[in-house]
């Protein structure tokens, strides 16, 4: 993929109030792959007793992954949008740390991208959730399956 793409991606992401509120970082892009990450924050703690962090900022960490990914894909997505997203929480990811989310667009037709995730704490041996998606797609010009 090169880099200017990957740069474009980057800051369009990071335009984003939602990847900027939860403090999201671009780990990895490329080829159908990106892997982001967002820090322990105790705004986003989802039950006060534990202070694991909140299902709701695990999904939209995982849905902005896949976005991303699919963004990233080589048939050149110049903007999708996703058509729905099945995440399976496996466990609370440990408080104080960091979670990152790997997303994989695997498969894209003429208009949908299908991708899979997992998110993870520092624990990578052990998914905090795993997710599967949809998304719409438009390519560039000229660019097809």
């Amino acid at each position: 993929m090169p880099e200017q793409r990957a740069a474009l991606i980057s800051q369009f992401f990071a335009a984003m109030p939602h990847y900027k509120a939860l403090q999201m970082k671009l780990e990895e892009i490329g080829n159908g792959i990106a892997e982001i990450s967002m820090p322990y924050d105790e705004k986003f703690i989802g039950d006060p007793q534990t202070g694991v962090i909140s299902g709701g900022a695990v999904s939209a960490l995982m849905d902005t992954s896949s976005g991303a990914a699919v963004m990233c894909h080589p048939t050149a997505t110049i903007s999708t949008a996703t058509l729905g997203l099945r995440i399976d929480y496996m466990r609370a990811a440990t408080p104080g740390q960091k979670i990152t989310a790997r997303a994989e667009c695997f498969h894209v037709t003429r208009s949908v991208a299908f991708v899979r995730a997992t998110a993870f704490d520092e624990d990578r041996d052990h998914p905090v959730a795993s997710a599967t998606g949809t998304f719409t797609i438009e390519r560039a010009k000229g660019k097809t399956a």
